[in-house]
Formats: structure tokens, C-alpha cells, sequence
């Protein structure tokens, strides 16, 4: 019987394929799986709000599973809807955050209860955050000013090229105050000290009393790097960027060729032998 009771997933460029759908080969291998007990996690950069949709065409709510959104800001149980783990932004960063976000010429965003809240809601970055998500974009004159409520993460965006540059300063500028990673080439995640996927897995199975061995992970991007050194079983998808693969116990097939059915079958239905 497979030792696996706690599967988290990242969403896009994993669990989801290009077109942003679960297949149903994955999607059947996941049912089979919860059926067996195991817990799935949707362990994501996105907002809780951009996960929700994929958490209930999933059925999470009837089996346990849970959605980790802003990279393990915030942890909620999907059948009673409680908040397990909560990492809140520090207040006094955000003004610091944002003017440095306008002078290296990339963009900043947060989120409410509705969508993207951001000062340049025409900018094309920020409308691919829009669209993973599938949520509106609130244009203002003022995003630290209209940041009146606790928020898990800032988003800055901007040209890929210049992105590396802007991770390194901000990283710099900022060492010991927050984490800061790349989630995608064009997304620069700045978030509270300490937190990310891992971290909040780790908490998320102390409080269900599970060892790690018992966490199975996947994932393709920089995000999702800690996460895949910190579980029982890590696997990369064959699309995930060179360090993911390196540190991986297992590369399954890429996204759009079924990645984590594959790995699913292979390592909790034992359907598949590993490769």
C-alpha cells in the first residue's frame, strides 16, 4: 500500500495543462486517489479566489482536500471552509514595496475578495494573472492607499529579461524582512519572511499528525523548488525549469501529456512502474 497520504500540487504548468484544464486521465487517477484517502492539496501562487472553481470541479470538499494559495499564505480546509495556516503581509512594507516596484519600472498587484487590484490594470502581465485566474482586474490611483485590509502577497510583474535584475535587488533590499522568488518569468512573488509552499505543508501536516515522508509533491516551477526537496516523494513535471528536475526523487511527463496522472498511478495507485 502506498505511504503517500497528503498529495499537493501545484496548478499551472502541472496539474492544469496549456489550455489551463485538468485532463481526464488525471483527473480519474486523482478521484481514484482520494477514494484511497489521500488528501489532495491545489498548492498554488494564485489567489484562494483563482483556486476555488479548480477545488470544486475536483470534488475537494467531500474528501478532505484543502487549497494553499499565495504560495502557503493561506491554507483553508475545503469541506468546513476553516482557515488552517494565515501569513499575513507586513503593513508597514507596502508603501517600500510598491514606490520600489514603480521605479524599476514593473508593476505591483495584490487582490480583495473580487480580483486584481493594481494601479496599471491595462499592463499585459497583468492581465496573464487575470486570466490564469479568471478574475476581474480593479484599476487605482494609489495601491498602498487602497490596501486597507490584510493581504498574503504582492505580485510584481513586468518583462522577463528585467525580472532576474528586479529579484536580486529586491532580494538584497529586503534580505531578512520577506521572501521573495520567481514564480513564472514574468512573476516575482514578494511575500512574508518564511513563507512558502513548504513551510505551510510542514504546518499543514503537523496539524493532521502525518509525517513528510507521507507527502508526496509536484511541481514545475522556481516556487515550487522547496516543496519538492521537502516531500516523501518529489516529482517534477518534464516542463519544469532545470533545478525542480534536479532536485526531484521522480520526472514524470510534462503537463500536457498527463505529468501528475502519471506520477499518481505510479506512485499511489501502483499502476504504473517507475521509470
Amino acid at each position: 500500500m502506498s505511504q503517500v497520504k497528503l498529495l499537493a500540487l501545484d496548478l499551472d504548468g502541472t496539474l492544469t495543462n496549456s489550455d489551463k484544464v485538468v485532463t481526464p486521465r488525471t483527473r480519474a487517477a486523482l478521484q481514484q486517489a482520494a477514494q484511497r484517502g489521500v488528501r489532495i492539496v491545489l498548492a498554488s501562487g494564485r489567489p484562494t479566489v483563482g483556486v476555488q472553481p479548480l477545488a470544486e470541479s475536483l470534488g475537494l470538499a467531500g474528501n478532505g482536500g484543502c487549497i494553499l494559495s499565495y504560495n502557503g499564505g493561506k491554507v483553508i480546509d475545503c469541506t468546513t471552509g476553516e482557515t488552517l495556516v494565515q501569513h499575513a503581509f507586513p503593513p508597514d512594507l507596502i508603501e517600500s514595496v510598491c514606490t520600489n516596484a514603480r521605479y524599476w519600472n514593473v508593476v505591483a498587484l495584490t487582490y480583495n475578495e473580487k480580483g486584481i487590484v493594481t494601479e496599471q490594470p491595462d499592463d499585459p502581465y497583468v492581465a496573464i494573472e487575470a486570466k490564469i485566474n479568471n478574475i476581474p482586474v480593479h484599476g487605482v490611483p494609489d495601491l498602498p492607499a487602497e490596501i486597507t485590509y490584510p493581504i498574503n502577497k504582492l505580485l510584481l510583474v513586468g518583462d522577463p529579461v528585467d525580472m532576474p535584475h528586479v529579484e536580486e535587488l529586491m532580494q538584497q533590499m529586503y534580505a531578512g524582512r520577506l521572501s521573495i522568488y520567481r514564480s513564472q518569468p514574468f512573476f516575482l512573488e514578494v511575500m512574508p519572511l518564511g513563507v512558502e509552499k513548504a513551510a505551510s505543508l510542514n504546518l499543514l501536516l503537523q496539524r493532521l499528525g502525518l509525517p513528510r515522508e507521507s507527502l508526496m509533491a509536484c511541481g514545475d516551477g522556481w516556487n515550487d523548488l522547496p516543496m519538492i526537496q521537502f516531500a516523501g516523494i518529489g516529482v517534477a513535471m518534464g516542463n519544469a525549469v532545470p533545478p525542480v528536475k534536479a532536485a526531484a526523487d521522480f520526472i514524470t511527463a510534462d503537463n500536457d501529456h498527463d505529468g501528475v496522472g502519471l506520477a499518481v498511478e505510479t506512485y499511489i495507485l501502483g499502476t504504473e512502474a517507475p521509470a
